[in-house]
C-alpha cells in the first residue's frame, strides 16, 4: 500500500519472483532495498521489521535459493537508522548464530563525500563494514550522472592528470578505504570501458583523498 515493505510475505515473494525473473535456482545475493524507509523515525520497530526480514532471507539461504544477503540503502546508515554493527546483530538474532548477511551498499561519491571523509579518520560505515569482512558497494558514483558536469577538468587533473572529470570521480570512490566494489550504470560499451579504464588505474592514496575532498569541501 505505501509501495515499500519489509513484511515477511512480501519478502518471501519477492525472492521468489526474483529468481523467476532471473531464471536462476540460486541468487547469488539479494539486497533489501531501503529498509529505513519501511519505518522512519521509529528505530525499534524499524529494527524488528528487519530481523524478521533476515529471519526470511535466512531461511531462503538454507533452503538453498540464495548464498548471501545484504542492505542497500540511500540514507540509513548515514542517518544512523541503523549502524553495521547493528545490522550485524540483527542478523545473528535472525539467523540464531552464524548469518549470512555478506554485504552493504551506499552512496559514495564526490557529492556525497562524507562516509569518504569518515573512513579517512577510520570512522563511518565503511571502515565497520570492511573490518567485518563485508562487501561494500559503492552506489551513486557520478551522482546520477551530474558530477561529469560539476567537476571540470582542472579537478580531474587534480584527481589523476590525463583521467576525464567521469574517470577521476570514479577512481576517486573506488580508491576510498573500505570500499570493494563501484556500482555504475552504463549506455554503452564505450562508457563501460572508461570506467573500467578508472578502476585499473593505481588507487588514490589517502593524502590525495583527503586534498581532494579538502578542496571540494571549501566554499
Amino acid at each position: 500500500m505505501v509501495g515499500h515493505s519489509l513484511a515477511p510475505r512480501y519478502v518471501r515473494w519477492q525472492v521468489g519472483r526474483n529468481r523467476e525473473q532471473l531464471g536462476r535456482e540460486r541468487l547469488d545475493l539479494v539486497l533489501l532495498h531501503n529498509p529505513e524507509r519501511a519505518h522512519p523515525g521509529d528505530r525499534p520497530t524499524l529494527h524488528r521489521a528487519m530481523r524478521e526480514a533476515f529471519v526470511v532471507v535466512e531461511e531462503t539461504v538454507a533452503a538453498g535459493n540464495v548464498a548471501g544477503y545484504g542492505i542497500a540503502t540511500w540514507a540509513g546508515l548515514e542517518e544512523e537508522a541503523f549502524t553495521v554493527e547493528e545490522l550485524l546483530a540483527l542478523a545473528a538474532e535472525a539467523a540464531g548464530g552464524r548469518h549470512h548477511l555478506v554485504a552493504v551498499q551506499m552512496p559514495v561519491s564526490l557529492v556525497m563525500m562524507t562516509p569518504i571523509t569518515q573512513a579517512l579518520h577510520g570512522r563511518g560505515p565503511l571502515p565497520a563494514a570492511a573490518g567485518a569482512g563485508l562487501r561494500v558497494m559503492a552506489s551513486a558514483p557520478l551522482h546520477g550522472g551530474e558530477l561529469p558536469g560539476i567537476v571540470d577538468q582542472e579537478v580531474a587533473d587534480l584527481i589523476r592528470p590525463g583521467l576525464t572529470p567521469a574517470q577521476a570521480c570514479v577512481l576517486a570512490v573506488a580508491s576510498c578505504p573500505g570500499v570493494t566494489d563501484v556500482l555504475l550504470a552504463a549506455s554503452g560499451a564505450s562508457h563501460w570501458k572508461e570506467a573500467a579504464d578508472a578502476v585499473a588505474q593505481s588507487s588514490l592514496t589517502a593524502a590525495k583523498l583527503r586534498e581532494i575532498t579538502g578542496v571540494l569541501a571549501s566554499p
